[in-house]
């Protein structure tokens, strides 16, 4: 049951009401952005509510028990409020939302309908549609660690504890050619020379300068080869890469013990289970000549 201040309470039973909808949206760079469904802007918490937005939201549907509630917000791609390039450099992925329902004569008097979080974000024609889920779909997601062959960390995390700030694990370079027909992801790189083919695939890349300064992305592939570095990443940049463009890239990892050990020296800190039985363990059996002593596997 929701707690209603009196007054808002006398107000929305009075027969003769002044509500809308607000929505607060608090992005992964922790910026705070404001929606309202009102003719005009709203202003409450430090937080300015925008009337130009766009921003509306379909039925808010809400259960019983822990079953995840679900509302879907449409609104029109914008520079003023929520842009294309944003949307697509993962500025909006999880990011957390509080929906109210205000008085727009008096903002004090209002209540929080729903919190909850950016789930899947679709782009369309000058459009986005957005999932919004409730705070329950947060225990439908893997907790604790996972008994799995490969690592369960990432690189360069506590648990790991490489330190992705020695020169033998990052690199700085910028773009000499971006890469046709995919000149968002692929490109030709300087001041790479010195590191061995594959050494920053599956690193991570990180823009200094250029159109996408600030943002990050996955390198897929990183090949070496006659003097001439090239990098590919996962997904296209929101912007086009340029020649001269800044970034750093660190070494990647491919979640295996033999790469822990033999890359990173790091092999105490491997986070896996790389002498789990796997398959063909378990269907196998014992044969004339092998080694059948029951000894350990290594």
């Amino acid at each position: 049951m929701k707690d209603i201040d009196p007054e808002f309470a006398a107000h929305l039973s009075s027969g003769v009401t002044t509500i809308c909808h607000c929505w607060k949206l608090t992005r992964r760079d922790g910026t705070s952005q404001g929606f309202t469904d009102h003719d005009r802007d709203l202003s409450f918490d430090g937080v300015s509510y925008a009337a130009v937005s766009g921003f509306t939201a379909g039925m808010i549907e809400t259960s019983l028990g822990l079953n995840v509630d679900n509302l879907e917000a449409v609104g029109a791609l914008s520079d003023l409020s929520i842009s294309e390039a944003d949307l697509a450099s993962g500025l909006y992925d999880d990011a957390a939302i509080v929906i109210y329902r205000v008085n727009w004569q008096d903002t004090d008097q209002r209540v929080v309908m729903r919190a909850g979080n950016l789930g899947e974000v679709t782009r369309g024609a000058g459009e986005f549609r957005a999932e919004l889920r409730g705070l329950a779909h947060r225990l439908n997601q893997p907790q604790g660690r996972l008994f799995q062959y490969g690592c369960d960390t990432d690189l360069g995390a506590p648990r790991c504890g490489v330190d992705l700030s020695d020169p033998d694990f990052v690199g700085a370079g910028s773009v000499a050619t971006p890469t046709a027909p995919d000149i968002r992801r692929h490109f030709t790189a300087l001041s790479l020379g010195g590191f061995a083919n594959g050494w920053f695939s599956r690193g991570r890349l990180l823009w200094q300068s250029g159109s996408n300064a600030g943002l990050a992305m996955e390198v897929k592939l990183h090949t070496s080869s006659a003097g001439i570095v090239s990098l590919e990443l996962w997904r296209d940049m929101p912007a086009d890469i340029a020649a001269g463009d800044g970034f750093t890239v660190t070494a990647g990892c491919d979640k295996q013990f033999s790469t822990c050990s033999a890359k990173f020296a790091n092999a105490v800190n491997f986070r896996g289970f790389h002498l789990m039985p796997g398959n063909d363990w378990v269907q196998s059996y014992p044969s004339q000549g092998e080694g059948n002593d029951g000894s350990s596997m290594r």
